[in-house]
């Protein structure tokens, strides 16, 4: 007896050792994991800086614009008092220019012609209402501020460079001089630009914007939530609290997830094929652009809602009918209003993933030009992603900073989209 006690200390040592080896090693496991996990946090968050960095860097040109202010001397032999829009106010504004700094000008006006190119198309049209609108002004000599071409703001901001070639640029050494020479006057000046934010789309990169470009998404957005989020709850909430089980449900069950899955230029497909070409909907309307996101957002709208659903105590509904309640009055007014929050949360977040698709936009025609700002849900109209494509696209330079510039409003479009879904979910949470 004493020989078996004396014994068992030593047989547990090498156990105790194996259980102390074994726990460091589950520890040196669980440190190891956590700083994985640590790791990858950085890694995403360094992506993530390195994104924003690079859209920043390159947008946040486009937020301001040069402008120049310029002494116009009203011609009355060259203003037609009838017209005022017809006069050539860039030639007229280019010949006094060169004059007063005692520049000749050749037989066939190349010297206008390349002072005309440092001033954007907006000049003659600010003279031209001007003088619309205040004809005792022929004759007199006016100061005019007008935006600067893209080239010309290309180069106040140091996009160009004097180091280039001169074949490699599409401003010579002669117009680098005279903007230098502008800027030395005093006749220069950097400006926000509330072009960006005030005008539709333009072929000249000075003068486009991104108004059409968000009015369009919002009414898309707007025929999107008015279709998707009404059949959305509906459908989740009979396949989770009415539908029988049995084969049929299993089957739309699975074809919703399918459908949650399949990428989202076939839904611009089928939207090409029944909205367009059978129904014939205004091409590149909101109205199509929203039935086709409409139709994209809704199995993910629907999984997302009957998750919530399904988060609601099993109690709530069996209280609910214990106290004489129908189901339908268990579903509407005790389960479902406790699945708000993710139901509210589930719809802006589908809402905020339509609204940065691309592909279906392209296939029903939003990829086209559209000059103005939709007024109406069946007007041809922009996307801010569309926009963004076509930017992108463009060969002037100038357009590249603005496609940078749209891509920073469309994340915050989506930011303030996102930041609505937290609040009304912490709404909901404490109303119930």
């Amino acid at each position: 007896m004493t020989d078996a006690a004396d014994m068992t200390p030593a047989a547990s040592t090498p156990m105790r050792d194996r259980l102390a080896a074994g726990l460091k090693r589950r520890h040196a496991r669980e440190a190891r994991f956590r700083w994985y996990g640590r790791l990858a946090i950085i890694a995403a968050l360094a992506f993530l800086a390195l994104l924003l960095g690079r859209i920043v860097s390159q947008g946040y040109h486009a937020f301001y614009t040069h402008t120049a202010a310029v002494p116009v001397y009203l011609d009355p032999a060259c203003i037609d008092r009838g017209y005022p829009a017809g006069t050539n106010f860039e030639q007229l504004t280019a010949e006094q220019l060169l004059a007063r700094w005692r520049i000749a000008d050749d037989a066939q006006g190349s010297q206008a012609q390349a002072m005309k190119a440092l001033f954007s198309s907006e000049l003659k049209f600010r003279l031209a209402e001007l003088v619309t609108k205040r004809p005792g002004l022929i004759g007199q000599t006016v100061p005019v501020t007008a935006p600067l071409s893209d080239d010309a703001d290309l180069y106040l901001k140091g996009e160009i460079r004097r180091d280039v070639p001169s074949d490699q640029r599409r401003l010579s050494d002669q117009q680098l001089d005279w903007l230098d020479r502008l800027k030395a006057e005093g006749a220069v000046s950097a400006r926000f630009n509330k072009a960006l934010f005030l005008n539709g789309d333009s072929t000249q990169p000075e003068l486009a914007g991104v108004l059409g470009a968000v009015v369009g998404s919002a009414l898309m957005l707007l025929v999107t939530a008015l279709i998707a989020i009404p059949l959305g709850v509906g459908a989740a909430v009979y396949l989770e609290e009415f539908a029988p089980r049995n084969r049929l449900s299993e089957l739309i069950e699975v074809n919703i997830n399918n459908l949650a899955a399949v990428p989202s230029i076939v839904y611009g497909l089928l939207g090409l094929a029944l909205f367009i070409n059978w129904m014939h909907l205004p091409r590149a309307s909101p109205l199509v652009g929203g039935l086709v996101l409409a139709l994209m957002a809704l199995p993910t709208l629907i999984i997302a809602t009957r998750s919530s659903l399904k988060a609601v105590p099993p109690s709530i509904r069996e209280a609910a009918l214990a106290m004489g309640a129908s189901r339908t009055q268990a579903v509407f007014g005790h389960v479902l209003p406790l699945a708000m929050p993710g139901v509210m949360t589930g719809a802006i977040i589908s809402m905020a993933h339509a609204l940065g698709e691309t592909a279906p936009l392209l296939l029903i025609g939003m990829i086209s030009f559209v000059p103005g700002v939709p007024m109406a849900i069946d007007q041809p109209a922009g996307a801010l992603p569309s926009l963004i494509y076509i930017w992108e696209n463009a060969s002037e330079r100038a357009f590249h900073e603005r496609t940078a510039a749209a891509i920073m409003v469309l994340l915050a479009f989506m930011i303030v989209m996102n930041m609505a879904a937290i609040i009304l979910r912490r709404r909901f949470e404490r109303r119930w």
